[in-house]
């Protein structure tokens, strides 16, 4: 499902009767942060973002300059598969973080690679990544029980992750994220599922998706 602008995301989230659409982001440590906004907000939304208070995010700002505003990439639009609601679906966009004048907000993790990227550029280079992303599956939330006790490339029936491996796999795909393969990794209970390589910024976006996909 490819967005290039802001009339595609409002199209589809009025096409595909979206519920609520999740502005993600994330903290100078790599956390996840996500709020949820209804259809009814998003004209306003998505072209000049929501507003939100920094100084409770690790890392952005003081309580006195705590106002900031999330600006969703229209691109990065995507409807999330683990739901389960195809009547109501839920979406997510990745944001950009701003001040309230419209500068960008220099603590944000995103602004900090763009003007990475930038400087690459410039330098006539693109700057592609494709990580081997590896986790652990544990028999519940509760404790660190493994699930099996394959080895690297083993099979059934020692490795029991396969089944949940392949659920990942058709949710990242369902998402547009391309996969390359995966496979038991060395260590028990322990999986690999590896992504096709893409450009800088967008890898980054897909390998924060992969690790809530995962979880």
């Amino acid at each position: 499902m490819m967005c290039q602008t802001a009339d595609d995301v409002k199209k589809i989230v009025k096409e595909k009767n979206v519920s609520f659409i999740q502005y993600w982001f994330t903290d100078v440590l790599g956390t996840l942060k996500s709020f949820a906004i209804t259809p009814s907000e998003l004209e306003e939304g998505i072209e000049e973002g929501m507003g939100f208070d920094g100084s409770s995010i690790e890392g952005f700002c003081r309580i006195h300059e705590s106002d900031m505003i999330a600006k969703p990439d229209p691109t990065t639009f995507q409807i999330v598969p683990w739901r389960g609601d195809d009547e109501r679906p839920v979406a997510r966009m990745f944001c950009d973080i701003i001040n309230p004048d419209g500068t960008p907000y220099e603590g944000d993790p995103r602004y900090i690679f763009k003007r990475l990227l930038k400087q690459i550029a410039e330098k006539g280079y693109t700057f592609y990544v494709g990580p081997e992303l590896e986790f652990f599956f544990f028999k519940d939330s509760n404790g660190t029980e493994i699930l099996d006790k394959g080895g690297y490339f083993d099979a059934r029936p020692v490795d029991l992750g396969g089944d949940l491996r392949r659920q990942i796999i058709f949710a990242l795909q369902d998402m547009g994220i391309q996969v390359e393969y995966s496979h038991h990794e060395v260590a028990p209970s322990q999986h690999e599922i590896d992504l096709k390589y893409a450009e800088g910024l967008k890898m980054a976006d897909i390998t924060m998706t992969y690790r809530v996909t995962v979880k």
